[in-house]
């Protein structure tokens, strides 16, 4: 019996490979299924099921390309309804895998949906659980995101579902059983995940602020519901695609990977009124870059930025990236449902500047050259904001970009910082597409901004979320 966990750090996502006896099934796959089928054909084995925890919305699951060139078996827990062919599995109802089975645990409660698949190997012992977003490595999935889809499931109606299924179907697991999780920390699907990515239940009983064994219902209810925030707003856009179904991703890619030159990018631009998304470093965008564009880099969370800053899965995109890199852009942005990249620009910046197109700036400051008097704005997280920040620096976290005309003044000089550097950038890029010309970043953000001694800041406090 084999066990592979394949991590997807920008997505902070874990999809699993188990095999049998020559039979495989695949458990929450990305969209690019080149590595699931090839992990099969190098080990002579079938996938024979594609297990899905639930409908995902923080990424579009690879499970229908997967099932059409593998024949595999879409399989779903109890209260599912996907518009395309499946198998509802019932709870508590075994699958066979070559000499192993996998035994199906309706676990409602992050959706009602879910559902945690456990591995009993050949000789009948229970060996790992796949807990999808039910639980995590130091945290429970968040009850909030259902009633985006469905109103009259409230997050404390969920939550106390959560409740049950952790006491009721995973406790009472042997303590020796592996967790696999379906994400680590940075996934937004949890408040404060650990970053390992798999332990034992006995140590999660031990560590884990949600399966405290004096817990009430109604305080789990209370703790697991405190410091949610407003999900990313392409979440809901992702479930909808994961239970309707989306475009092959085969289509997707030879539509997008379309290479244009500098008149015909501009022209596209004008026609069709798409994004122009800049996946440069930070730093080399801010010396140059077409007006418009907006700058999220490659080299960070690039996937989950773009589909939280990016209001409309179907907004026609083009796209600037560093030449050689513009396949893995239209991969990455895909597994957020970003499906209609027009084209790239051939030969990336440079082909423009040679062209004697505008460009334009964005003044980029080191901490140490900041005014004493500076106005500051900090773009991270509100939990990181409320963690520790500078000192009479007002808050308008990138995740809720809208709310910035509320905070700034578009007269005034304000120099703008995030945690190193890399959401200061995508800001200021999306707010002077908006007219705001006035917005200067801090390079390194707080990081530097402390280094410098400059500041004043406050006290620091540990975060009890991450969101």
């Amino acid at each position: 019996m084999k066990i592979e966990q394949i991590y997807t750090g920008c997505l902070a996502q874990g999809a699993y490979y188990i095999e049998s006896d020559g039979e495989a099934a695949i458990i929450d796959p990305l969209r690019e299924t080149a590595t699931y089928v090839e992990m099969a054909a190098r080990n002579n084995a079938r996938i024979r099921y594609v297990l899905e925890t639930h409908f995902h919305a923080d990424f579009v699951s690879g499970h229908l390309d997967l099932a059409a060139q593998t024949g595999a078996t879409i399989v779903y827990g109890p209260g599912a309804a996907p518009a395309f062919p499946f198998y509802a599995a019932k709870d508590n109802e075994e699958l066979s895998l070559g000499k192993s089975r996998i035994r199906v645990l309706h676990t409602p409660g992050h959706t009602m949906e879910s559902t945690c698949y456990l591995l009993i190997d050949e000789n009948g012992k229970e060996v790992a659980l796949f807990s999808g977003d039910t639980l995590f490595i130091g945290d429970v999935g968040r009850p909030d995101l259902a009633q985006k889809l469905k109103a009259e499931l409230t997050q404390d109606m969920l939550a106390g579902l959560l409740y049950d299924s952790l006491r009721n179907k995973i406790m009472t697991l042997p303590d020796d059983v592996i967790v696999y999780p379906a994400h680590g920390a940075g996934s937004a699907c949890g408040k404060n995940m650990s970053r390992e990515t798999s332990d034992t239940l006995g140590h999660q009983k031990q560590t884990n602020y949600a399966l405290r064994p004096d817990m009430t219902k109604e305080a789990f209810i209370k703790e697991v519901t405190s410091g949610l925030t407003e999900p990313p707003a392409y979440f809901p856009s992702n479930v909808l695609m994961n239970i309707r179904g989306y475009e092959n991703s085969e289509t997707v890619r030879q539509r997008a990977l379309q290479a244009l030159s500098p008149d015909a990018f501009e022209a596209a631009a004008r026609d069709t009124k798409a994004w122009i998304i800049d996946t440069r470093a930070a730093q080399t965008f801010a010396r140059g870059f077409i007006a418009g564009s907006v700058n999220i880099g490659l080299d960070g969370s690039f996937a989950p930025w773009a589909g939280t800053v990016i209001p409309d899965v179907n907004q026609p995109l083009l796209i600037v990236a560093e030449p050689g890199t513009e396949e893995e852009v239209v991969i990455r942005l895909s597994r957020v449902g970003l499906d209609h990249v027009t084209g790239f620009l051939q030969g990336g910046f440079d082909s423009w500047e040679k062209a004697g197109k505008a460009i334009e700036h964005i003044a980029s400051v080191p901490a140490t050259e900041l005014p004493a008097d500076a106005e500051l704005l900090d773009v991270r997280k509100k939990s990181e904001y409320e963690s520790e920040h500078v000192i009479g620096a007002p808050n308008s976290p990138l995740d809720y970009i809208n709310d910035a005309v509320n905070v700034i003044d578009r007269h005034k000089t304000c120099y703008v910082y995030c945690a190193g550097g890399y959401r200061s950038m995508i800001f200021i890029s999306l707010m002077k597409a908006r007219g705001y010309n006035n917005l200067v970043d801090v390079q390194g953000g707080l990081k530097a901004i402390k280094a410098s001694g400059r500041f004043r800041l406050t006290a620091y406090a540990c975060p009890t979320t991450m969101l």
